[in-house]
């Protein structure tokens, strides 16, 4: 219209200062946003009984496959998700961290079991009080030892923060998360 002022100027730049994120990254974030959610490739690490539970998980009756999830990966390298189940002492300590370090980007964490969680009935100078001492951690799993339907139910909370995060943002501004 000829009265109305034009939302660029010469230089290609906007006159307004944009509300929302562009159509564009909007919809990149979604999409990404649902392809991380719906095809996470757990690491397992099980230090103790908690990993009876998270092989349990994996078997016929609970069917970790229906979430996208049936292949644990053996290498840190390639999975994105760490399922620390289990006692973490201070010794196996750097190892998990080393391990975590070795994931690419983005990952996430779930501590499983009371021991995971903050150290379970040992408050020794030997175990570690909870994993989150030493990586971050995203979901907790609590129970000693947790049941599969415990982990499921703490997958399916991490499926649901996945989907409300901005792979976008986190690409162009890294450390976000």
């Amino acid at each position: 219209m000829p009265g109305e002022p034009e939302p660029w100027n010469s230089r290609g730049t906007l006159n307004k200062p944009a509300s929302a994120p562009p159509f564009l990254l909007a919809k990149a974030d979604a999409f990404i946003a649902w392809a991380q959610k719906n095809s996470l490739w757990p690491f397992g690490s099980g230090l103790a009984c908690c990993a009876i539970e998270m092989i349990a998980t994996a078997a016929g009756r609970y069917d970790i496959s229906r979430f996208g999830m049936e292949l644990f990966r053996a290498s840190p390298r390639q999975a994105d998700l760490f399922i620390v189940a289990g006692t973490v002492t201070n010794k196996m300590a750097p190892v998990v961290r080393r391990l975590w370090e070795q994931m690419a980007d983005p990952k996430w964490v779930v501590a499983m079991g009371n021991c995971a969680v903050s150290g379970g009935p040992f408050p020794t100078y030997a175990v570690l009080q909870g994993v989150d001492k030493i990586i971050p951690v995203d979901v907790y799993v609590s129970g000693c030892p947790p049941t599969p339907q415990g982990l499921l139910h703490g997958l399916i909370t991490l499926q649901s923060k996945i989907a409300r995060s901005h792979p976008t943002r986190e690409i162009l501004k890294p450390d976000v998360r």
